[in-house]
C-alpha cells in the first residue's frame, strides 16, 4: 500500500510541475525532494459525484425533442426545407413512381414499352426494353426486365423462382430508401420455389411450401427482376419458358403450385407523352405536402431519430404559418436546381475509378450515405447492391473533354481486360437524358450479350463510338452516338474480386484522329 501511495503522490507532483503552476512550480533540486520525501499515510480521494451531476442522456428517448409552438423565422426555414428536400427526394421518387405504376388495371406494358402492374403484381418484359422508355435513366439491354410495387401493410405477397439452368439471373427488391434488403439471385445460389415478401410488422402464419420468409423494412417495396438475355433470336424464344413463371400475387391465392403468366401477350396500357427526359417523379411544389407521409410510413434508420424530431416541427410550423409554407416551397425549388441537377453530372457520383471514369458506391445498401442516394436517385435510380453489380459512368472521354458527336471515339480494352465477371458486362451509350439514342442499327450496348464482336490481332478488344459508321469491318464493334452530348457507361453484373476491389480500371476513351 505505501508504494502505491507513493506512486500517487509522485504522479501528482510531477503533473503539476508538467503543468507549469506559476510561481508555486518545483524547480529540480524540489522536485528531487518531493519524490523522496515521507508519503502521508493516506491521499484524500476524489471527491464523489453528487444530486448536481445531471444524467447524461443514454437513448433518444432521454433527448430534449424540439419545442412546439415556435416563431420561426424563414431564413431557418429555407435551411431546413432544403436538408428536407435533399433527404427525402428519393423516398418520394419511390411513393410517386408506385402510385404511377400501380394505376394499371393488370400486369401489362405502359406505352407497350414498361412493365406496370397493380400492387401487388408484377409485369415482366420478354425482350429488352424499348429506347422509347423514359421512366427510369440508364436503363440496359442486357437482361429482360420486370417490375412490380406492393403495399406490405394490406397484404403480404409471393414471389415465383422458376428453374433458370445457367442463365444468370436476380430480383432486386428495394424498400422506400432505395435500399434492396432481399438476396434473391444466382450469386446467391437461391434455390426454385417460393418467397414470401412480409411487411415490418407483420406476424402471420406461414403456409406449407414456402421456401423463405424476406421482411422487408418499410411497407413500400418494390422488385425489378433481371434475367440475362444473348442478343440472338433463338435465346429470345428460350427465354419465355422461365420468363413466364416469373409471377407475384398476394398470400391469399398461394396455393403451392407454380402459376404461369403469358407476358409476351399481356396487355397494353396508354402512357402520357414524354417530353424526352425522364418523368419527373418528384415536384417541389408538391413535395412538402408528401413529406409527412414519408415521415410516417418509413421508420428511421438508427440515429435518424433526431432528422424526424427536426422535420416533424418543420411541417408543424409551415401548416400554421403560409408564409413559413411558402418559404419552404421556394428553397424546394432552389434545391433541384442547385443541388439536385448536378448529380447528373456522373463525376458527382460515385468515387473516381481511373482514366476520367466514376463508379458506383454503396449502390442499393446507402444507409445514411445521403450523398449517394441522392445520387444515384437523381441519375440512375435502381443500381444493384455492389456484389451484385458495380457500376462504372462518364461524361468525358480521357482528355477531360465532353463526350460529343462532334467526336469520334475509340475503347479499347487490352487483351484480357475485358471486365472480369462472373455474369455479363456491357458498355452503353446514353444521350443528354441519360436515355437510349434512337438509332438504324437499334444498338445501345455492346458485351457478353453480342456473339459477332471482333477482337483485334493482340486479343484486344476495341467499341468504336461515333455518330457515323467506322467502316464495314469495324461496325459490328460500332456504338452509335447522337450528334450532340451523351455518356457512357460499363456494367459488371457479378464481378470478380478484381472488380469488388476496385483494382479494375476502366478503359480510357481516345478521340479517333
Amino acid at each position: 500500500m505505501v508504494n502505491e501511495r507513493q506512486a500517487a503522490l509522485r504522479r501528482h507532483i510531477l503533473l503539476g510541475a508538467a503543468a507549469g503552476l506559476g510561481s508555486g512550480a518545483l524547480p529540480g533540486a524540489q522536485l528531487a525532494q518531493a519524490q523522496t520525501a515521507p508519503v502521508p499515510a493516506s491521499i484524500p480521494a476524489a471527491p464523489t459525484p453528487t444530486a448536481a451531476q445531471a444524467p447524461a442522456p443514454q437513448s433518444f428517448a432521454q433527448v430534449t425533442r424540439p419545442a412546439e409552438g415556435v416563431i420561426m423565422p424563414p431564413g431557418y426555414a429555407r435551411a431546413m426545407a432544403q436538408f428536407a428536400y435533399i433527404w427525402g427526394w428519393p423516398m418520394v421518387n419511390q411513393f410517386n413512381r408506385r402510385a404511377g405504376v400501380t394505376q394499371a388495371p393488370a400486369p401489362g406494358r405502359m406505352g407497350d414499352v414498361l412493365p406496370v402492374a397493380p400492387r401487388g403484381r408484377l409485369s415482366m418484359l420478354v425482350d429488352y426494353i424499348k429506347p422509347e422508355q423514359t421512366f427510369v435513366t440508364c436503363p440496359n439491354q442486357d437482361v429482360a426486365y420486370g417490375l412490380g410495387y406492393f403495399a406490405l401493410d394490406e397484404e403480404p405477397v409471393v414471389i415465383q423462382v422458376p428453374e433458370f439452368g445457367d442463365r444468370f439471373w436476380v430480383y432486386a427488391i428495394y424498400d422506400a430508401r432505395t435500399d434492396q434488403f432481399a438476396r434473391l439471385g444466382k450469386p446467391y445460389g437461391t434455390r426454385p420455389g417460393f418467397y414470401l415478401l412480409v411487411g415490418p410488422t407483420w406476424q402471420g402464419n406461414v403456409p406449407a411450401g414456402i421456401a423463405e420468409v424476406v421482411r422487408s423494412p418499410t411497407e413500400l417495396a418494390n422488385v425489378i427482376p433481371r434475367v440475362f438475355l444473348d442478343d440472338t433470336p433463338e435465346d429470345r424464344v428460350a427465354i419465355r419458358r422461365v420468363i413466364n413463371q416469373i409471377v407475384a400475387y398476394p398470400l391469399a391465392e398461394f396455393d403451392g403450385r407454380m402459376k404461369t403468366l403469358d407476358h409476351a401477350n399481356t396487355p397494353a396500357f396508354p402512357a402520357a407523352a414524354s417530353s424526352g427526359g425522364e418523368t419527373p417523379w418528384v415536384l417541389p411544389e408538391r413535395f412538402f405536402a408528401q413529406l409527412p407521409e414519408i415521415l410516417a410510413k418509413v421508420p428511421p434508420l438508427p440515429g435518424e431519430e433526431a432528422i424526424y424530431a427536426n422535420l416533424r416541427q418543420l411541417v408543424q410550423v409551415a401548416a400554421r404559418d403560409p408564409a413559413i409554407a411558402a418559404a419552404m416551397t421556394q428553397a424546394a425549388a432552389a434545391a433541384e436546381r442547385e443541388v439536385v441537377a448536378d448529380f447528373f453530372q456522373w463525376r458527382h457520383n460515385g468515387v473516381p475509378a481511373g482514366n476520367g471514369w466514376n463508379r458506383s458506391k454503396n449502390n442499393a445498401e446507402f444507409g445514411v450515405d445521403y450523398f449517394s442516394r441522392l445520387g444515384t436517385a437523381k441519375s440512375n435510380m435502381f443500381d444493384n447492391r455492389p456484389t451484385e453489380t458495380q457500376y462504372f459512368y462518364t461524361d468525358l472521354d480521357a482528355g477531360g473533354a465532353q463526350l460529343s458527336g462532334a467526336n469520334a471515339y475509340t475503347v479499347t480494352f487490352p487483351a484480357g481486360q475485358v471486365p472480369p465477371v462472373r455474369g455479363f458486362w456491357s458498355l452503353t451509350l446514353y444521350n443528354e437524358h441519360h436515355l437510349f439514342h434512337a438509332n438504324p442499327l437499334n444498338r445501345y450496348s455492346l458485351g457478353t450479350k453480342n456473339r459477332s464482336l471482333v477482337r483485334n490481332a493482340d486479343g484486344s478488344l476495341t467499341i468504336h463510338v461515333a455518330a457515323a459508321s467506322p467502316g464495314r469491318a469495324a461496325e459490328p464493334n460500332w456504338l452509335p452516338a447522337p450528334s450532340g452530348t451523351f455518356s457512357l457507361y460499363i456494367r459488371a453484373y457479378w464481378g470478380e474480386q478484381p472488380i469488388l476491389d476496385g483494382s479494375w480500371q476502366p478503359p480510357r476513351i481516345e478521340q479517333r484522329r
